[in-house]
């Protein structure tokens, strides 16, 4: 039941944007500022109430954490811009849609299409761009407790990470998925007294935080694909992969979401990397369902969005700009 597409208007930074995804990979790159990961939230939200007791606007309203938790505040700011937003999901089966104003209380947006959004089965997962799992023991007590802040897709990845829906041994796809990760991370990941830990063989534990963060971070997607989160059918949203991450271990990381990918999950990616965009490409093959999204600004400075099935066929990708930038310097500096 992949999600297939999103309509936002007067929604954050977005006056009127609407776009398409493919049942694959859909990688998402553009400066700072553009909406990327509001766009990864929005679906991801609409995919946690699609399985909970817990409305789309309420959870839009925990993954943005606007001031009092006013879903009002996240209408879009920009001068003569209309005070009220619409957002609109749609997979393959169904349609969830929110409306809400500046003056709308709380949470108290008006939802439609609830019902038969409710009869999907869309298990997701986020992963923030910050690792966390290093500070996972006792983070929801302290978040209830008003001592720190943080959204829910920090808190929700902590609970990913805990729970085992994994039925029976490992398939083959499973193992192999392991075998690649485990190398990269050099261990497994084993949770104690809502403590994650780290064991190479039959070292040791290492304490997560001690543990390099862009190694716990591959450690992570090792957690979830082992405990059955990452399965056919499910939907994973990555905020930045490549943050922190070695550039060698960059082409691995696009090889297993090519993979993933084959296996049937859907996957949402936002970037900044060149790498990682271009081994995507690389990893690819003629089945692949690969999708790139470029969000930008016109000349009126409205948010706007251009789709290609290639990276090198986008129009406006500031990753290429920067790349080929970066190159004419280099050459300047070596014609002084």
């Amino acid at each position: 039941m992949p999600l297939k597409r999103i309509e936002a208007a007067n929604f954050t930074v977005f006056e009127d944007i609407s776009i398409d995804f493919c049942k694959g990979l859909n990688v998402f790159i553009g400066e700072n500022g553009m909406g990327k990961t509001h766009i990864l939230k929005l679906l991801y939200a609409a995919c946690w109430a699609s399985k909970h007791d817990v409305s789309f606007s309420q959870k839009s309203t925990m993954l943005f954490r606007p001031d009092q938790s006013n879903i009002g505040r996240l209408v879009n700011r920009r001068k003569n811009s209309n005070n009220t937003a619409h957002v609109s999901v749609d997979s393959d089966r169904a349609k969830l849609g929110m409306v809400f104003t500046t003056r709308t209380k709380k949470w108290d947006a008006e939802v439609r299409g609830k019902e038969k959004w409710e009869k999907q089965d869309l298990t997701s997962v986020f992963i923030p761009a910050k690792e966390i799992l290093s500070n996972a023991w006792n983070l929801e007590a302290a978040v209830k407790m008003g001592n720190v802040e943080f959204d829910d897709t920090y808190l929700d990845i902590i609970a990913a990470a805990k729970i085992d829906i994994s039925r029976g041994a490992d398939s083959a796809e499973r193992k192999r998925y392991l075998e690649i990760l485990q190398k990269i991370s050099t261990g497994k990941v084993t949770l104690l007294d809502d403590r994650f830990y780290l064991k190479p063989g039959t070292q040791a534990k290492i304490e997560f935080n001690l543990v390099a963060e862009g190694l716990r971070k591959i450690a992570l997607l090792w957690q979830l694909v082992k405990n059955g989160t990452l399965e056919k059918g499910s939907i994973l949203f990555w905020d930045e992969p490549e943050a922190n991450i070695n550039p060698k271990y960059i082409p691995v990381l696009a090889e297993l979401l090519i993979m993933l990918e084959h296996e049937g999950v859907q996957i949402f990616v936002a970037t900044h990397d060149y790498f990682l965009s271009k081994y995507i490409e690389v990893k690819r093959n003629q089945d692949s369902a690969v999708r790139y999204i470029s969000f930008y600004k016109n000349e009126e400075n409205k948010v706007q969005c251009e789709i290609a099935e290639r990276f090198e066929l986008l129009e406006h990708n500031t990753i290429m700009d920067t790349f080929r930038q970066l190159y004419r310097e280099e050459i300047g500096v070596m014609l002084k």
